[in-house]
């Protein structure tokens, strides 16, 4: 049988791909509305169901909130039958009024992990804005291995978010 461990010791690799690595995709959008109005949009965790990938991916997902949106300790809850869409919660964390909405992530299937994801809004003067979506995850042996291929699919995912986002903000 081969010896994995051995392998990568004589290859000294083991501590970048055994250990959690921190994968964060970070995407930018340029909005032709003030930030203010931004700000309210996004700090509201409905209107995902009108501009994100994930929320729009299945239409026959089981939703749940509790608390008060747009409030920290507001949380939505989403269990889908498709394995891309999977089960988890997202609960917003913290409000800089104004200028960012930070959500803690927690997803239950198809695999078990936790993540940060946020959004970032700055004025850019005569009602422009920036909005910028991170996503910040653990990432485990040996689903590390695959980092590049995750930030390069969630990054897409994010970037259509970000377009839809700007489409119905600039309506």
């Amino acid at each position: 049988m081969f010896n994995w461990s051995k392998f990568l010791n004589n290859y000294h690799i083991t501590g970048r791909l055994t250990n959690n690595i921190i994968m964060k995709i970070e995407k930018s959008v340029i909005i032709n509305k003030g930030s203010g109005l931004v700000f309210d949009y996004l700090k509201m965790t409905r209107n995902q169901d009108n501009f994100s990938v994930w929320n729009m991916a299945d239409p026959n997902m089981k939703k749940s909130y509790e608390g008060t949106d747009g409030k920290v300790g507001f949380k939505y809850s989403w269990d889908s039958t498709l394995k891309n869409v999977g089960a988890g919660e997202q609960e917003i964390a913290a409000i800089e009024d104004g200028k960012s909405i930070e959500y803690a992530i927690r997803f239950s299937r198809p695999m078990q992990n936790t993540g940060k994801t946020r959004f970032q809004i700055k004025s850019l003067g005569n009602d422009n804005s920036s909005v910028t979506w991170t996503f910040d995850s653990p990432s485990r042996f040996p689903m590390s291995l695959f980092s590049p291929i995750f930030k390069r699919m969630l990054g897409k995912d994010l970037e259509k978010g970000l377009h839809n986002l700007k489409v119905i903000l600039e309506k």
